[in-house]
């Protein structure tokens, strides 16, 4: 499998890149405890984008992990993820802003600061999305990959500091041409305290595209319903 590209997203940095269909992004955390929010969309049409309680109540989940898929809000599927070192993956928080930024970790600006300003996800996003012609009405639920937030009783959301160990790995296979935006930012829920987002790794390879038996296809029948789907809309481009 051929290697494309690596590359270093510092803490509170963000980014934005199309990962073709045929190619995997794997999320590295050197250091451990890394959260790093993303949003997913059709690179070819935008309006369709990461469908969080299709994607949560299709694969009776509340978070993801190795054997999911992430579906769009047209019933196809957006990434698979092969492989998971890190177990869990929140879905339910959403991404800090600038007013919880600001409460948890004080005031900062750039002309005091410079790039170690701190820079919160929301913000971030908009930013990224600014470059695709998107904007406020683009955001969308997003995922939080390292991070777990479990759910007790009474319906509280809890953080679960450092849950991903140091050199956890995610891999996400676009099964279409996906934009994907990423803001390495702390969780929402992440304890208040000095400013200090760890560093994450993106490496992008060339890989096959999943057969009949593949895990992720089969792990819920409507999984395999969700590949059908995508692998119809490439079939029509096609022929």
């Amino acid at each position: 499998m051929t290697h494309l590209y690596t590359e270093t997203l510092r803490g509170g940095a963000m980014t934005s890149f199309v990962l073709r269909r045929g190619t995997t992004l794997r999320l590295t955390d050197p250091n451990g405890g890394a959260n790093v929010s993303a949003l997913f969309y059709n690179a070819d049409m935008p309006l369709e984008r990461y469908n969080m309680p299709d994607t949560l109540k299709a694969q009776f989940t509340a978070f993801l992990t190795a054997g999911r898929v992430l579906y769009s809000d047209m019933g196809r599927i957006l990434c698979s993820i092969p492989e998971d070192t890190a177990g869990w993956h929140d879905t339910l928080c959403g991404v800090i802003g600038a007013e919880k930024t600001r409460e948890k970790y004080g005031p900062s600006s750039y002309q005091e600061a410079r790039n170690d300003f701190h820079r919160n996800g929301r913000d971030n996003f908009l930013i990224e999305l600014a470059k695709q012609g998107m904007g406020k009405r683009d955001l969308h639920a997003n995922v939080n990959f390292f991070s777990k937030v479990t759910v007790d009783e009474e319906g509280g959301l809890h953080f679960v500091p450092n849950a991903s160990a140091p050199a956890a790995y995610v891999d996400l296979r676009a099964e279409m041409n996906v934009l994907v935006v990423l803001s390495n930012t702390p969780h929402p829920l992440a304890p208040a305290g000095k400013w200090n987002p760890s560093t994450v790794t993106l490496s992008v390879r060339e890989t096959e595209l999943p057969g009949p038996a593949d895990p992720c296809r089969v792990s819920r029948p409507e999984n395999a319903r969700g590949f059908l789907n995508t692998e119809a809309l490439f079939a029509r481009e096609s022929a």
